[in-house]
């Protein structure tokens, strides 16, 4: 986190990517791209467990009865599940109803995925908590929950006693406040303790992001996002299950799963650390946010067999395709590196764009990454840019699937396009 040397650098440093996808499945892509990659975190199918045990049947009507209440906005029928003997759980529960008040749901279900009886009348159920956004979401959200229920004899109706982030899960944001609702025309941001016209800021600059997105990756998507805006950076990483060491100083974040049908596949979430955020100029916020929104965007063709330097590049050469600035005022300290006379000898790496490393590795990482596409959008064209990075994500994994897409679309070799890259950088950061 360099200076703000000029506002195109401000943004790129601070944004984070989609390494998730690849980090924490990877998340996303890391989309959770994670993000840290892009990055996502959605756990694959599981068959329902309602249709075995009478205990696992019972405890799905309550859950569907609780469902059917929150789409209702029936606060009775919610807190009808819930421990009528637990007052504190009770409130907390209600909190988080009146939360969800303002959020256009047009979907909210849960599957019971397993169930463990704890002796005579306690039983924990891992739930998949799974829920659309009205006209956002062609594909459920989903998220891991663990319930603690209690059998209330001699009725026999189950109540949840405990209801807490199952698997690698966090928080949601209705759990930490009142959720704010701002509509754009292409975004939908919802918020916690942010002031509505900061929230309304980051709608319209989601708004422009779409058009210079399609124009960059001019193929099939969705091409509306959902935006979340947490108070802090810590509630940021109570989403992401993760510690909030990884996100500081990071303004962003997409979540969502990589590769496959994107009919089927959990919905994006763009995710803003508001206080990284807030530091950048307007400039740095529309990169960082077109970068997030690219990942929504190249979501369906990135998979596993993505590099990060593919991935993360592709995203911030589509952020700063329609910026000014030199690619030595964009990219500073690869410049600096290459002026030292320390030119890298190979592509960035993964682990190049481990947040909680380097932050000026992780810098020259993003900045390398974008140069490669840069160096491929130029010497075979923006076509080519976008064939080569389908067919690298069309690969089932890792290995080979960068030397199959360079020797097909761009009828050249690793070694050849390292070499090449190489050289750009001589010539463009020195110039």
């Amino acid at each position: 986190m360099a200076g703000q040397r000029c506002g195109a650098d401000e943004g790129r440093r601070r944004s984070g990517g989609p390494r998730r996808a690849a980090a924490r499945r990877a998340v996303g892509v890391a989309l959770v791209v994670l993000l840290p990659l892009v990055g996502c975190s959605s756990a694959p199918s599981v068959p329902d467990s309602s249709r075995g045990s009478a205990t696992a049947r019972d405890i799905r009507t309550v859950l569907d009865r609780r469902a059917a209440a929150v789409l209702d906005h029936d606060p009775a029928g919610y807190l009808a599940a819930v421990d009528p003997r637990d007052a504190a759980l009770r409130a907390a529960q209600s909190r988080e109803l009146r939360n969800l008040a303002d959020v256009p749901l047009s979907s909210w279900t849960y599957r019971v995925r397993s169930v463990r009886e704890r002796g005579a009348g306690r039983a924990t159920a891992d739930v998949e908590l799974r829920y659309r956004i009205d006209g956002y979401d062609n594909a459920p959200v989903t998220s891991d929950r663990r319930l603690d229920l209690e059998r209330d004899e001699p009725a026999g109706r189950w109540y949840i006693a405990a209801d807490r982030p199952g698997g690698d899960g966090g928080r949601e944001l209705w759990q930490q406040g009142d959720v704010q609702v701002v509509r754009g025309s292409r975004s939908l941001v919802l918020g916690v303790g942010r002031e509505p016209a900061e929230l309304r800021r980051i709608a319209d600059t989601t708004d422009r992001a779409v058009p210079a997105v399609s124009a960059a990756w001019p193929r099939t998507w969705a091409r509306r996002v959902v935006v979340l805006v947490p108070d802090s950076v810590e509630d940021m990483a109570e989403l992401l299950g993760s510690p909030a060491a990884n996100y500081r100083g990071i303004a962003a974040v997409t979540t969502g799963e990589t590769g496959g049908d994107r009919a089927k596949a959990p919905a994006d979430r763009v995710i803003v650390n508001p206080q990284a955020y807030a530091l950048l100029g307007s400039v740095g916020q529309r990169v960082v946010l077109t970068h997030e929104t690219t990942h929504v965007a190249t979501r369906a063709d990135t998979s596993a067999a993505t590099p990060l330097w593919l991935s993360e590049g592709f995203a911030d050469w589509a952020a700063y395709r329609d910026e000014h600035g030199t690619d030595a005022e964009i990219a500073p300290e690869l410049a600096d590196a290459v002026r030292r006379g320390d030119l890298p000898a190979t592509l960035p790496t993964d682990e190049d764009f481990g947040f909680a490393g380097d932050a000026d590795r992780l810098a020259r990482a993003y900045e390398g990454g974008r140069l490669a596409c840069a160096l491929i959008a130029d010497r075979w064209g923006e076509e080519k840019l976008i064939a080569f990075y389908k067919a690298v994500g069309a690969g089932q994994e890792r290995d080979g699937a960068v030397e199959r897409a360079t020797h097909e679309v761009l009828a050249t070799t690793p070694q050849d396009l390292t070499a090449r890259w190489r050289e750009y950088l001589r010539d463009r950061l020195t110039a």
